[in-house]
């Protein structure tokens, strides 16, 4: 069952967190459990690399759903379970959802069977698949990924179906399936091939023609029942998926620079990383050329909430040749706009600004967007180079540091005067 405030316009005002509403709650049951056979483990390459491994099931029906699949999560977790092939398994849809193994029935292993052993190498690209270390706490990373990077199909396939997802560009039309039907017939090995598909409308409605000839012997057979004004009707219809498809490619040739970031899908940066990414530059301009910068790194850290792994890992992006000229060539297609400068005349204009407690006439994502909108930087704790502490009803440790710091402290009210 799903709670939800009944008040469009307090649902409104409330928003939403990067994925979910705030107004609205899941009340999850007790998952249904049952038994099947596990008949294989697959690997598969996410866009970032990630092997993740996939266990093949006897089909089996849970809770309404027959499941033939279910993650395995990672080389940690078919350790700790010992799952291994021809084992019978107990499994659930975790939330009613998405289907787990939960454990594995001893009693009821072959006994033949052996432990499964992770792959080393990409199953797709043959590259050695390896699991990071963090240099500064020494923890070994529990994912297992290839190094191929650009050379590896898998990894591009599914950078594309990022690129054209809904937090990205929002292609209409450029779902999964036709991403890995053109770039099996080469027409997309990279995100700026997207936008050339608009000067070969031909060869675009050829690979479907021919993906459409390729479709099973029993469809192709009651295709070949069918009279020719139904077959002429079905090309009708392939031109006009062609045609509609060209326009949606068209109309995301203007794209703001927040979604921009987010859809190159370099590791650790997803929606609301991007947003504060385009914040700070402003401009693809600027924001290219930072990435230019000898101190790259350090000033992607100096960012609110932007943390070292997460600078990093933009900065190896960016380091990368391939990547830098890739991003290049895209821009040529592109007209990318600037997020809005902040107000430079309010009178908060370049002051640091802390909020803390209870805000009671506005949420605090409305306060933060207010604040920055008209110029000021809004911070997560208290130090003496903050200009501003809001204070309202609960407030804590950060009222102390800002009496501490003789830090200007408002009331929710004071600051409302302020600004308006």
């Amino acid at each position: 069952m799903v709670y939800k405030v009944d008040r469009l316009d307090l649902q409104e005002r409330l928003g939403f967190v990067s994925r979910s509403p705030r107004w609205a709650i899941a009340h999850k049951f007790p998952a249904e459990q049952a038994e099947t056979v596990l008949e294989d483990i697959e690997i598969q390459v996410g866009r970032t690399g990630k092997l993740a491994p996939v266990a093949r099931l006897k089909p089996v029906t849970v809770g309404g759903v027959v499941v033939q699949n279910a993650t395995l999560h990672n080389e940690d977790e078919i350790e700790r379970l010992d799952a291994r092939k021809g084992d019978t398994v107990v499994i659930q849809r975790a939330g009613d959802v998405i289907p787990q193994v939960l454990r594995v029935v001893l009693e009821k292993r072959p006994k033949n069977s052996k432990p499964y052993k992770f792959p080393d190498k990409c199953p797709v690209c043959g590259s050695h698949a390896v699991r990071e270390v963090d240099e500064k706490t020494g923890k070994v990373d529990v994912d297992r990924r290839c190094t191929g990077g650009l050379i590896c199909d898998a990894q591009t396939v599914e950078r594309l179906k990022y690129f054209v997802s809904r937090d990205a560009f929002d292609i209409e039309g450029l779902g999964g399936t036709m991403i890995e039907l053109f770039h099996d017939k080469g027409l997309l090995k990279e995100p700026a091939d997207i936008f050339a598909l608009t000067e070969k409308p031909e060869k675009v409605s050829e690979v479907l023609a021919q993906h459409r000839a390729s479709l099973s012997e029993e469809r192709r057979a009651a295709e070949g029942k069918e009279p020719a004004k139904t077959k002429a009707r079905k090309e009708d219809r392939e031109d006009k998926v062609v045609e509609n498809l060209m326009a949606a490619i068209e109309r995301r040739r203007t794209i703001g620079l927040d979604r921009f970031i987010n859809a190159l899908g370099i590791r650790h940066v997803g929606e609301t990383t991007a947003r504060l990414l385009a914040r700070h530059f402003r401009s693809i301009d600027a924001f290219l050329d930072g990435m230019k910068a000898s101190n790259a790194q350090e000033e992607l850290e100096s960012l609110e909430g932007i943390g070292g792994v997460v600078a990093e890992a933009i900065h190896d992006f960016f380091d990368e040749p391939h990547n830098v000229k890739a991003v290049g060539r895209l821009l040529k297609w592109l007209d990318v706009a600037n997020m809005a400068a902040p107000s430079k005349s309010s009178p908060v204009s370049g002051k640091t600004v802390v909020f803390t407690g209870t805000l009671e006439k506005m949420t605090r994502q409305e306060a933060k967007a207010r604040a920055e909108a008209l110029g000021a930087k809004v911070s997560g704790s208290v130090s003496a180079k903050t200009d501003i502490v809001v204070a309202g009803p609960g407030a804590g440790s950060k009222l102390k540091d800002a009496q501490k710091h003789n830090v200007r402290i408002l009331d929710e009210d004071a600051w409302l005067k302020l600004i308006s």
